[in-house]
């Protein structure tokens, strides 16, 4: 079904891996991973509601990769320090 959510879902899973790719920065890169978590949820709820077990294990499984994105973009207490050192 292509309901709001799956709209949601689709169009945000774009945003959000445009942002990654452009690599305007950490800051950004890391927004972009926390859009990845919240469009990974939805796509978790609507293949529970759909019945796709398929989607609902892949996106459980993007949800904790892109925890960890948002971690070593935006929650990781080193960030300050990396931020200053070239790449």
């Amino acid at each position: 079904m292509d309901g709001i959510l799956e709209w949601f879902a689709a169009l945000g899973t774009i945003a959000a891996a445009t942002l990654v790719a452009m690599d305007l920065g950490r800051r950004i890169t890391g927004w972009g991973f926390v859009l990845f978590v919240l469009v990974s949820v939805s796509w978790i709820i609507s293949g529970i509601a759909n019945d796709t077990g398929a989607i609902v294990l892949q996106n459980a499984a993007l949800v904790l990769i892109n925890i960890w994105g948002v971690w070593r973009y935006l929650l990781n207490p080193e960030r300050s320090q990396l931020d200053g050192k070239a790449g």
